[in-house]
């Protein structure tokens, strides 16, 4: 037998949790004189096995064995620890005795549990994980094998599942580093700033330094802030003390700081732990703008045991918020919260992994194609996520609970196992789930398309270049050294199909779309109006890839003294508007589209490039454009067939889109009022309708006069 190795234990793939695999350079596996299946032994403070497995080429070469939380925990090593690695002799298991920690399984059950574990080398003592149907899991320990050592279970295994004992502890859910997806340099400097110091307090003692004494999470809600927390607590072996808002306040003076002192003295004697104080901006708010004492009160005594008088030990304290600038900003400097991490809302990257995570035990069809649905799922955050994978799996069981025919209490996991989650569901589960960034703003944008727009071919290759290469080719732009475009304005007369491009351009790009309307941003109240602009913005960011778009942008942005009021609410909105487009804090992943009828009302500041970049022109269609949109409104109306569609759009010059759909629409309508005056009094036996010459010939007659007497429109 070979010369053990001592590796540096890293994070698993998300795909591993479970599945009992130790991922290895294949020179390390060749040191070791093994075959990939093969069982080794991983000795940390305790002793465990694992499957030997090639690492991917982006983690060999560095001396690594990649170990799930499970293993990891089994063999009592952390992240970045040496662990002693070498070859073991195993056997095939006959019978494993397991018992529950999490969910007790009926006898039914158990072979569809033991499927789950075939194939997974275990000893006595072993915590071993069963991922079952969406993202819940049945954990078991170890409490026999037979034969003793080291064993592999395979489908002759005889399972038994033992009894808790009643004095055994609450039944937990084990959480991991593979449980959070899309945060890996977040968790990297959150280890760095609270796993090391509760570990090794000895290196900054020998350095001289202090060890930072809090950290403090913001993002928005539902990227994973707690998560983490909780996390790092279990994976440093840390008491976890966690402190919410409304259990501090007391109606009695005194007795909220006296709560807070508590808890920190019960951390402090507990130590090493963690202090987890979810929603800090309810606890601390900023003293300048709370009008009770209470508050005032809880946020000195945060501050005096945060860096009081009394050195703290072995204790740090993690805050989370959605609300950074909410808190007081005595809580914001080093030596209370040291370090302030922004969690963002996942990239498309991100996005797979966590849909990997909380689609781990489905059993999904061929057909799931999880990266299209990161490409597709802008702007979710976690929480969004694991409520698609939830709402898929609730459309599977909405489709198969009628073909069973069981109640969901003598339904037996197998049976739940036979249905399959496929990408149709997943697609259903996206009309009922919004991305909660912008769920306040979310526009359900019409089924509209490039099919549905008549002509305007250069107009439409200009958006695509705007709006959608941005997306798609972003290396070449980076490359090219060339900055996106932040803004487009299409101008054009009534009629001409701005907001009809607009809404084709949010749907073919698949982007999140935020529409504004002008009365909705303009307030009585003095700074409500440009607070509006700010928290528009602000959500796009976050939301990132976003359009915003404006319709009837001049009454939004209008010319600065051009009929201002006393109040210059207009002045100070557009003036947001400047700063937020092209100001000192950079524009990222959003365009603004804007659409009007009266360009030359636009404050001239908007029109320059770097804000509008470009002003598209939209005239009234020509008579190739005009054959187009006909084609495109007669489409699916019977009796089209027999209309001359080429001379109906030369004899319609100067008529706009809405004029030649009007036509359109007034020609079906006058088919329908025939059909009526034909039938027989029985409504339900009119069934043909057809177009006529006549009626093109009279509704284009109608639209004509109207033409005739209508105003023309300034652009």
């Amino acid at each position: 037998m070979r010369d053990p190795l001592k590796l540096r234990v890293a994070e698993a793939l998300a795909k591993d949790v479970g599945r009992g695999y130790a991922r290895l350079d294949p020179a390390d596996i060749g040191r070791l004189g093994l075959e990939l299946g093969e069982v080794v032994c991983i000795k940390g403070s305790a002793s465990s096995v694992a499957k030997v497995m090639p690492a991917y080429p982006d983690m060999r070469g560095q001396h690594l064995i990649q170990l799930d939380g499970i293993t990891r925990k089994n063999a009592g090593v952390a992240m970045d620890e040496q662990a002693l690695v070498e070859a073991v002799p195993w056997q095939a298991a006959r019978r494993v005795v397991l018992i529950p920690t999490t969910v007790t399984p009926g006898k039914r059950d158990l072979d569809y549990i033991g499927s789950l574990l075939d194939g997974l080398p275990v000893v006595k003592g072993d915590l071993v994980r069963a991922s079952l149907f969406g993202s819940r899991s049945a954990d078991f320990s170890v409490a026999d094998c037979d034969p003793r050592g080291a064993v592999v279970i395979n489908p002759t295994t005889s399972l038994v599942i033992g009894k808790r004992s009643e004095d055994a502890a609450t039944p937990t859910t084990t959480l991991t580093y593979e449980d959070v997806g899309g945060l890996r340099n977040q968790v990297h400097r959150i280890r760095e700033m609270i796993e090391l110091p509760l570990r090794h307090p000895q290196i900054f003692e020998r350095l001289g330094i202090d060890a930072p004494k809090g950290v403090l999470l913001h993002g928005p809600p539902g990227c994973g802030k707690t998560l983490i927390a909780r996390i790092i607590a279990q994976e440093s072996d840390a008491n976890f003390f966690s402190v919410s808002g409304p259990e501090v306040v007391h109606k009695f003076y005194g007795e909220s700081e006296a709560h807070l002192r508590k808890i920190f003295e019960e951390a402090a004697r507990k130590g090493p732990s963690i202090i987890f104080m979810d929603e800090i901006d309810a606890i601390a708010p900023r003293r300048d703008k709370v009008v009770g004492d209470v508050e005032k009160r809880i946020v000195a005594q945060l501050l005096a045991l945060m860096d009081g008088l009394t050195r703290r030990q072995n204790l740090i304290v993690i805050a989370a918020t959605n609300l950074p600038n909410a808190i007081d900003p005595a809580l914001r400097r080093p030596g209370r919260f040291d370090r302030e991490l922004g969690i963002p809302i996942p990239d498309r990257d991100g996005r797979l992994e966590i849909l990997e995570i909380h689609s781990r035990g489905m059993p999904l069809d061929d057909d799931v194609a999880l990266p299209q649905l990161a490409e597709i799922t802008h702007g979710f955050v976690g929480a969004d996520l694991e409520a698609l994978c939830r709402e898929a799996a609730m459309s599977t069981l909405r489709r198969v609970l009628p073909d069973i025919g069981l109640s969901l209490d003598e339904m037996p996991i197998d049976r739940l196992a036979g249905a399959t989650v496929g990408m149709d569901d997943f697609i259903t589960a996206l009309r009922e789930v919004e991305p909660s960034a912008i769920r306040e703003l979310f526009v359900e944008v019409p089924d509209v398309g490039w099919k549905d727009v008549g002509g305007l071919d250069a107009i439409r290759q200009r958006l695509v270049e705007a709006v959608q290469w941005p997306l798609s080719y972003p290396a070449l732009f980076e490359q090219a050294g060339v900055r996106p475009p932040k803004g487009l304005l299409l101008a054009g007369p009534p009629g001409v199909g701005k907001t009809m491009i607009a809404k084709a351009i949010a749907n073919e790009s698949g982007v999140n779309v935020i529409a504004v309307k002008g009365p909705e941003l303009m307030s009585r109240f003095v700074g409500e109006s440009e607070a509006g602009v700010r928290e528009l913005f602000q959500k796009a960011r976050q939301a990132a890839p976003c359009i915003i778009f404006l319709d009837e942008v001049d009454a939004v942005v209008p010319a600065r003294g051009a009929g201002a009021t006393d109040s210059h609410v207009a002045e100070r909105v557009l003036s947001q508007f400047l700063a937020e487009l092209d100001g000192l804090e950079e524009l990222k992943g959003v365009f603004v589209l804007g659409a009007t009828n009266r360009a030359d009302l636009i404050d001239a500041a908007m029109l320059r490039p770097g804000r509008f970049d470009e002003v598209v022109e939209i005239p009234l269609p020509n008579e190739a454009d005009r054959r187009a949109i006909l084609d495109v409104h007669l489409r699916d109306k019977p009796g089209s067939e027999l209309v001359n569609i080429d001379q109906l759009a030369a004899g319609t010059a100067g008529a706009s889109g809405a004029d030649l759909a009007a036509l359109c629409n007034r020609a079906a309508l006058r088919a329908i009022r025939r059909a009526v005056a034909e039938d027989s009094g029985d409504p339900g036996a009119v069934t043909d309708v057809r177009l006529e010459t006549d009626d093109i010939e009279c509704a284009t007659a109608e639209v004509l006069g109207d033409l005739a007497h209508r105003p023309r429109q300034l652009c």
